[in-house]
């Protein structure tokens, strides 16, 4: 049987792009997102490729998540693969100047959001000895900028979440990723500028960024390594981009 794999964020961005390459290599799906329309069309769309099933829930609540993940069918559960893409960045201002609002949503989606779904996933794969988590940061987490220190710091969790994933799961036959995308062109920057399609636009201006494939590309690569590899932590940059905020444009 092919694998299955359990994607969050699977109706935009990353998380759509994953769904879509992994459909092309017959993996059975358990697409995740707040959006039940979305999960329906992508449903329809996808599984003219592979079998596929949807979770209509919010990873900040864990009740929903639990709930959801228990609510799967006997043929579903058990579930190899572990993409954790859901997440947002909202606002861009200096510390002093933020809205406790926009940290809680990074703070509750990007950090706990990743952890509930993993506690809810991850006892599975320890029973089963075998699975394996692919975890989405950002170059975000690796260099803090000035007017983004909530979200880089909610990405440096994710980072350090990785790492700690993989000293507690490698004895138990577990792979653990950590992808760090870097300006990668998706709904990103309209959500972190509420809704503002001039300032997001600007993001992207003059140099060619990363597309949602190009990562989904890059986790399809991690998954299929050989048993023997783990990639254990990439970071993917534009050709243009040098470093989190230093992007040569034309």
């Amino acid at each position: 049987m092919s694998p299955i794999a359990l994607i969050t964020g699977a109706t935009s961005g990353i998380g759509r792009a994953t769904a879509e390459a992994f459909a092309s290599l017959n993996y059975r799906l358990i697409l995740c997102g707040r959006r039940k329309e979305r999960l329906d069309e992508l449903q329809t769309q996808l599984g003219r490729q592979t079998i596929v099933t949807t979770l209509n829930f919010d990873v900040r609540d864990w009740s929903e998540v639990d709930a959801a993940v228990r609510s799967l069918p006997e043929e579903w559960q058990a579930i190899d693969i572990l993409v954790n893409s859901a997440g947002n960045a909202h606002g861009m201002s200096p510390i002093q100047d933020g809205d406790p609002d926009d940290w809680d949503q990074m703070i509750d989606g990007n950090v706990q959001g990743l952890l509930y779904v993993s506690k809810a996933v991850i006892p599975g794969m320890v029973e089963r000895q075998r699975g394996h988590i692919v975890n989405l940061s950002s170059i975000a987490g690796k260099q803090t900028y000035a007017n983004g220190a909530v979200y880089c710091a909610s990405k440096a969790a994710v980072e350090a979440l990785s790492t700690g994933m993989r000293l507690d799961l490698t004895q138990h036959g577990i792979k653990v990723t950590n992808i760090a995308p870097g300006a990668v062109e998706t709904e990103f920057s309209m959500v972190r500028f509420k809704g503002d399609a001039e300032r997001a636009a600007k993001v992207y201006e003059g140099f060619t960024p990363l597309t949602a494939a190009d990562i989904a590309d890059t986790i399809v690569y991690a998954v299929r390594a050989p048993a023997h590899v783990t990639i254990a932590d990439l970071t993917i940059l534009a050709s243009a981009q040098a470093a989190a905020t230093t992007i040569h444009r034309k």
